[in-house]
């Protein structure tokens, strides 16, 4: 029965939201915000103003876990509402026609806004998408229910910039106080409000169209500027050009912060992104940030202008956003390229299709499906209609669903306007049905030269390579798009040296960064007479090359390990520090290696693996400690901390080592030990880890 009664009321409230939005339209919303950075608090007055067109009886705007005073309903005070753990509630005051509601309010986020350390300074930043910006600002969980939302942020602190959403109109100072005041002029979904603070620093240039782009760091990574936002002026005008209509927001801005949930989120206007994605020009080889830039900037259009009505038609946002980022990609770097990205796709979603069997138009399909299967349908979709019309019919969507929410029949409506084509059988065969279409795939693929021979390439597996040894040198030596030369190389990865060596050595000459690290991820035992020429790897342009050089050369040759660590003793590597780690780790376990330092590698091991720094370093740097294997209880503390931390990724990573080393001798009472020592958050965590 108890069952019964909360299906009863969790039906109602979705209908009585759901009829919210028919029956009340929320228009505007000014918030002026504050902080409490000690107590993780935010603080703020919010006006709303909103048209009632059939009045019920109550009104809700989702709140969760906030109190709430002088709540004034068309500028009375009088009562009329109440709160609950999930939402403000008007259920008087208010008539048909123009209303308005203003209150103050105050919340400590468990989600959505999060306060993060940066040394000794303070980032706030907030994530919307999936986790509701109700915990952190009174405002709608319904996508449906569009919004102009104008955001003042007030800050104490020199040298902080406060973002949020729209064009800044001014900003009040009043001693080492701020307060940016921020103006939309077009509704949005609640789920797009963001703000983030920070100690960053600016730098700005305009699209071909005059769109004013702003790009931000914080000022220890200002060299980092070009390489990370590498392309963003071309993929901003080529999208634009694409898609055919002008970007509709007014002015663009991307931030990236510490310990950021996800690669990105498309906050109207404003974009964060994880500080992963920060690089300097040897990162940018490996790991960059183009393809989540474009992804970010392509839902603009495809999520911000236009929203899907429900998680049954995300794909209309996460599909058109990956493949539009991989068109900016084709725009860039040619066709081969996108081609062979299109191909990759094609083979995860193939490996995953035996497990993942929901399709694409299901609220709860993978997010392979929604953004990577949904990018492979578009394509087909383009190919069978053709690219003219194709455009046009996504310029008639657009356009005529702007600042509105859709579904997947209003897109293939606005197809059929433009095409003959069959879009029932369409949505049946790649949007409805779990399975992939391979054939389908590999028949647009394959009208793409490159790919036909990439593909030819995969037939010549299990031959004996004495028979591939040719094709594979007239390949090595051929003009032909890099993969398909590291793909011969990973074929030749079980055939003794001897054999490939005069192939290896055409690949080490290449100069090409990637053909070099297929080489040095395949070639592991080196014999004499090649040491010389792996070496040279040490000096590429990649950290990726570098780490599994310098571990190979220090596994392999422990007699050369200090030439191997004094040359690489500066290193750093990606905003991970994964050289500076591994080298520390290498230094500290080789025998003869500077044995009067051992105690200074390891205790920068540690502090890596302190909250002093990002999860990603402290990972990094954990898994250090743990290869190296000392009972240390200062080690078996960071590793309890991160059970707490706010990224689900880290706090997995926590709990999934303690029940390792649980299981091994030694461990259980080394962790009781701390347990007086922990705060009661991670004194709680663990204990639960020990009960299980």
């Amino acid at each position: 029965m108890r069952i019964l009664i909360l299906y009863i009321f969790v039906f109602s409230s979705i209908v009585s939201f759901a009829q919210q939005t028919k029956n009340v339209d929320f228009k505007t919303c000014q918030a002026n915000l504050a902080f409490d950075v000690p107590q993780k608090k935010v603080m703020g007055t919010v006006v709303y103003t909103f048209d009632v067109k059939s009045k019920p009886d109550t009104i809700y705007i989702d709140a969760k876990n906030m109190k709430f005073t002088h709540v004034a309903i068309n500028g009375k005070e009088r009562g009329g509402w109440n709160s609950s753990s999930t939402a403000l509630k008007l259920f008087k005051g208010y008539k048909k026609g123009k209303n308005t509601v203003e209150f103050a309010y105050e919340a400590q986020p468990k989600q959505t806004m999060y306060f993060v350390k940066d040394g000794n300074d303070d980032q706030i930043w907030t994530q919307g998408q999936g986790k509701y910006t109700s915990h952190w600002l009174p405002s709608f969980d319904d996508v449906n229910e569009k919004v102009v939302f104008n955001l003042s942020v007030e800050y104490y602190g020199y040298d902080y910039e406060n973002l949020a959403n729209g064009t800044l109109i001014d900003v009040d100072k009043a001693g080492l106080s701020k307060r940016y005041n921020y103006k939309m002029h077009k509704p949005m979904s609640s789920y797009l409000v963001m703000v983030a603070i920070g100690k960053f620093r600016k730098s700005r240039m305009d699209s071909a169209n005059g769109t004013p782009m702003e790009f931000y760091l914080r000022h220890e990574d200002s060299l980092k500027r070009e390489p990370t936002y590498r392309y963003s002026y071309e993929m901003f005008n080529f999208l634009e050009e694409e898609i055919g209509v002008k970007y509709p927001w007014g002015v663009y801005r991307q931030v990236p912060v510490l310990d950021f949930l996800y690669a990105g989120m498309e906050n109207t206007t404003s974009t964060i992104f994880s500080q992963d994605f920060v690089v300097d020009d040897i990162g940018f080889n490996d790991r960059n940030y183009i393809n989540v830039n474009a992804h970010e900037l392509a839902h603009q259009w495809f999520g911000d202008l236009v929203t899907a009505e429900s998680g049954k038609h995300h794909w209309l946002q996460e599909g058109f956003a990956t493949y539009y980022a991989l068109l900016v990609e084709k725009e860039l770097f040619g066709e081969d390229h996108f081609n062979y990205e299109m191909y990759e796709i094609a083979e995860r979603i193939q490996q995953a299709s035996k497990n993942d069997t929901i399709p694409i138009l299901n609220e709860k399909a993978s997010s392979l499906s929604f953004y990577q299967k949904g990018a492979w349908a578009l394509h087909v979709l383009r190919d069978g209609i053709g690219d003219a019309a194709f455009r046009k019919a996504v310029k008639a969507y657009l356009e005529k669903y702007s600042y509105k929410n859709v579904n997947t029949d209003q897109f293939l409506a606005e197809i059929n306007k433009v095409s003959s084509y069959d879009t029932a059988a369409f949505k049946k065969r790649w949007l409805e049905s779990p399975k992939f279409e391979v054939e389908e795939a590999l028949a647009i693929l394959s009208k793409n030269d490159f790919m036909k021979e990439y593909l030819a390439l995969g037939d010549l597996q299990g031959k004996p390579f004495a028979e591939n040894k040719e094709t594979f040198r007239e390949i090595l030596l051929s003009d032909s798009f890099s993969p398909i030369k590291e793909e011969v190389i990973f074929q030749m990865a079980q055939v003794p040296f001897a054999e490939k060596a005069e192939l290896i050595r055409i690949a080490m000459k290449s100069k090409n960064l990637k053909q070099r690290q297929a080489v040095a991820r395949t070639v592991t035992t080196i014999p004499p007479e090649f040491v010389n020429e792996y070496i040279t790897l040490l000096d590429d342009n990649s950290y990726i090359t570098r780490e599994v050089a310098l571990n190979v050369l220090c596994s392999k040759f422990p007699e050369r390990q200090p030439e191997f660590l004094e040359k690489s003793k500066t290193w750093v590597g990606f905003n991970d520090k994964n050289l500076r780690i591994l080298w520390l780790t290498l230094a500290y376990s080789a025998k003869d290696y500077k044995p009067e330092q051992k105690p200074d590698f390891y205790a920068e091991l540690l502090q890596y693996a302190s909250p002093r720094y990002e999860s990603t370093i402290r990972q990094n740097a954990l898994n250090s400690l743990l290869y190296i294997g000392k009972q240390d209880p200062i080690v078996m503390e960071n590793l309890v901390n991160a059970t707490t931390h706010h990224k689900w990724q880290f706090s997995k990573y926590g709990r999934d080592n303690i029940r390792k080393l649980l299981k091994k001798d030694g461990y259980r009472g080394l962790f009781m030990s701390i347990i007086p020592n922990l705060p009661e958050a991670e004194r709680k965590k663990l204990e639960q880890i020990l009960a299980e």
